[in-house]
Parts: C-alpha cells; sequence; structure tokens
C-alpha cells in the first residue's frame, strides 16, 4: 500500500476529502520525524513504538570483491510492533 491509496482509505473511514488525508498523513510524518530527531521516542499503544538506535561501528565485506570495508557508527530509526497490532497480523 502506497501513501495515495493509505489517503484513501483514511479519508473513507474519517469522512474527510483524500487531500485532508493526505495532509494528515503528512502532518503525523512531519512530527514523528521532528520527535525522532529530538531523541523522542514515539509510543501509539497496541500499534507500536517509533525509537532511535545507535548501530556500533562495524566491519562490513562487499560481496562482489569481499574486500573489507569500515561501517561507521551511526544513528538508524526502529519500530517495535505492539501487543495488538502484533496479534491482528
Amino acid at each position: 500500500m502506497n501513501k495515495h491509496e493509505l489517503a484513501q482509505l483514511i479519508a473513507k473511514d474519517a469522512e474527510v476529502s483524500q487531500v485532508q488525508a493526505a495532509a494528515m498523513i503528512d502532518a503525523f510524518t512531519a512530527n514523528v520525524q521532528k520527535a525522532l530527531k529530538k531523541g523522542n521516542d514515539i509510543t501509539l499503544v497496541g500499534f507500536g513504538t517509533f525509537k532511535v538506535v545507535k548501530r556500533k561501528a562495524r566491519v562490513g565485506v562487499n560481496p562482489q570483491t569481499k574486500a573489507k570495508l569500515k561501517i561507521p557508527a551511526r544513528k538508524a530509526v526502529k519500530f517495535v510492533v505492539g501487543k495488538t497490532l502484533k496479534e491482528a497480523v
């Protein structure tokens, strides 16, 4: 499912226009990004939690050349599935 299809479903369920539904999706994603950038977790009870985790530096291998390369430490976004969503799937 892509953003357009999701906006159609939200528009139908929330009885709003598709443009308003797309704006809601944009606002949600923008605010999740802002919160994660500040280092905050976002928990939607029953759905899941978005959080920033630190990945350690490591050595990787290029599968084509077999050359070793250093992968630097970085931050990554992790989504932990909530109980209700896990049971629904």
